[in-house]
């Protein structure tokens, strides 16, 4: 789909050519209209998506790794860190890709995950029942949203992993640490609402 007049896919591809700290933007897709519109704009595609790795069952950590294995069996070189930027996060920034950069080298960490402020806390959701009745996922206490933590959560915008966490099949270590990003910038778009806002933050901000 096109974004404000641009294919989505594009923004993350200039996002990722303008960081200072990418070596090379490769395209993990199956398809090949989606594969034309990526390379058009600046990104690699050396190879498809098996099948297997392109189903709604199929673990998107094990696309990583099968991308990792055969990168680093082309290329014979080994590959010790990666980033995953999704296309479903345009309105990320370059700078938010080398300050996510920034942080996972000065900490030596195993990987750095975007993350933005929760809107609401934790305490106030409910499991919800097929009949309507509703549980506390957590302790019931009735506070101000002042008075709470703050919690956040993922946003999608940018994963950076140590080669050697994802072999284990682990996303996060004790020495994972956090990029925290504004929500304006935070959209991951998963439905045509999303899309639509993303659309209006992109009107406004240019």
């Amino acid at each position: 789909m096109n974004l404000h007049g641009k294919p989505l896919i594009a923004y993350t591809i200039e996002a990722a050519l303008s960081s200072e700290c990418i070596s090379d933007v490769i395209l993990s897709t199956d398809d090949k209209q989606i594969e034309s519109i990526a390379t058009e704009y600046g990104a690699k595609s050396p190879f498809l998506r098996p099948p297997e790795l392109a189903t709604d069952q199929a673990l998107a950590i094990d696309t990583y790794i099968y991308t990792v294995d055969l990168l680093e069996k082309m290329n014979k070189t080994k590959i010790d860190i990666f980033m995953v930027l999704q296309p479903t996060s345009p309105l990320r920034l370059s700078q938010d890709i080398d300050n996510a950069y920034t942080i996972f080298t000065e900490k030596g960490a195993d990987s750095v995950i975007s993350y933005t402020e929760a809107s609401h806390p934790l305490a106030w959701h409910k499991i919800v029942e097929e009949d309507g009745s509703f549980s506390n996922i957590m302790e019931d206490k009735l506070l101000n949203r002042q008075a709470t933590q703050k919690t956040f959560y993922p946003n999608g915008a940018v994963f950076i992993f140590k080669t050697s966490l994802i072999r284990k099949r682990q996303y996060y270590s004790e020495n994972s640490f956090a990029y925290i990003m504004p929500r304006n910038r935070s959209v991951d778009i998963d439905t045509i609402d999303d899309f639509k806002y993303a659309e209006y933050l992109k009107s406004q901000n240019g």
